[in-house]
């Protein structure tokens, strides 16, 4: 019988595993020059986390998530994203009771039952950053240019910013207010689920993908018009820090993202080259959130990066190269096969990556297999040269060669690396 990986679950293999681990690397090293340690939560949590966090009548909790009764008889989802669980846990684990602000990361497996498309699957890898403790504007601008830092780090430049303020419970009435009348004329002519978002949250008419949709809302209120003296403030103050900080940005009015937790600042990093599902990265501020999960009123802000959409952005611009050994080592004869091993196994103890034949094969046969891993050096054994206590060395991608001492063949292979 044949099996088959689950439809939007893709298996992920060299050479795309070194562009992860590119973004991976390079998420690690500026998080850590930001302050932000890293936490791992649990993949299955309770569903109630996810329909208090994101919201009850979002598409990820009403269509999208991928939930199931344990055995325990309890309800539980796969994370279908990473800041309700990490709420979950800084509330759980009294992290509050750290110097502010707690700056956390986090990267995994994420899961939504939704059409497989470019840059999106069912099983899907995200990075995210969580900073509590802090309402200064500075804070966001601090996660903004961590991004753009990140982006830039891994290889990627010129990608949009785009930036809105959604306001808070004290603004926001009115604007939700102010789009019901807008959309109350026409609201046949939208699709299902822009009609029953206009009874559940009508902000997230203004993020439907659907074209009709789109030209429909053409000239629908704008919620920064709507903003209190307070939420004005805190994103005036956003953007003369980005300002001087000279991070470019579009001011996008419909940018109000599709989970219920945001208040105040939200933000998106698109590109053009991924087709209708743009964004690469999105975050914004979540006031409410750990005091709505019972825990003490804490301002926080984050945002998560999607894996498969870096590395499809990564593929675009420069070639991933298959990592190959830096020394293949040959040998012909009993004796000469046992030192092989040993001399391999030395160099891997010094950090480098060798590889040697198995089984006694034909030199040519060795050597044939050296140039199809891509190896940078051939190291040659014979009983011979045992004897004479030397081996042959070839330089496979420039074609030179010579002999080196047996007892020196590490410091050759690693003055060369």
């Amino acid at each position: 019988m044949k099996y088959n990986g689950l439809k939007g679950m893709e298996d992920i293999l060299p050479p795309d595993i070194a562009a992860w681990q590119v973004i991976e690397a390079g998420a690690r090293d500026v998080f850590s020059r930001y302050g932000f340690q890293e936490i791992r939560v649990p993949i299955l949590e309770s569903t109630d986390i996810f329909i208090r966090g994101i919201g009850e009548a979002t598409d990820i909790v009403e269509k999208e998530m991928y939930t199931f009764t344990d055995k325990g008889n309890r309800s539980v989802a796969m994370r279908p994203e990473g800041t309700a669980p990490v709420v979950r846990c800084f509330v759980e684990k009294n992290l509050q009771t750290l110097p502010s602000p707690q700056k956390f990361y986090y990267s995994g497996p994420m899961f939504r039952y939704e059409r497989p498309q470019k840059g999106r699957f069912r099983q899907f890898y995200q990075i995210g950053a969580e900073a509590f403790g802090v309402a200064a504007p500075s804070m966001d601008a601090e996660l903004i240019i961590m991004l753009k830092n990140l982006l830039e780090v891994i290889g990627l430049s010129g990608l949009n910013f785009e930036i809105n303020s959604i306001g808070c419970a004290e603004c926001r009435p009115a604007y939700r207010q102010a789009l019901l009348d807008f959309f109350s004329d026409k609201l046949v002519e939208y699709c299902p689920d822009c009609q029953r978002r206009y009874e559940t949250n009508p902000l997230r008419i203004l993020d439907c993908k659907i074209e009709r949709c789109g030209a429909l809302r053409h000239g629908a209120p704008i919620v920064t018009d709507y903003l209190c003296e307070s939420c004005r403030k805190h994103f005036d103050e956003l953007l003369s820090i980005l300002n001087a900080f000279k991070v470019p940005y579009t001011l996008n009015p419909n940018l109000v993202r599709g989970l219920d937790y945001y208040t105040k600042t939200t933000f998106e990093v698109t590109s053009e080259h991924l087709g209708a599902q743009k964004a690469v990265a999105a975050g914004g501020r979540y006031d409410r959130l750990v005091e709505e999960f019972g825990g003490p009123a804490t301002p926080a802000i984050g945002f998560a990066v999607g894996m498969e959409r870096l590395v499809s952005l990564l593929k675009e611009k420069q070639s991933i190269e298959l990592p190959s050994p830096k020394v293949f080592v040959a040998t012909l004869g009993k004796e000469s096969e046992l030192e092989g091993f040993r001399i391999v196994e030395t160099l891997r103890s010094h950090g480098i990556w060798a590889e040697q034949s198995y089984g006694g094969a034909s030199l040519k046969s060795q050597l044939r297999r050296a140039d199809r891993l891509g190896a940078e050096f051939a190291l040659i054994i014979g009983d011979n040269e045992l004897k004479a206590g030397k081996a042959q060395w070839k330089n496979l991608k420039v074609k030179e060669q010579g002999e080196v001492a047996i007892a020196d063949i590490t410091a050759l292979f690693a003055i060369t690396s």
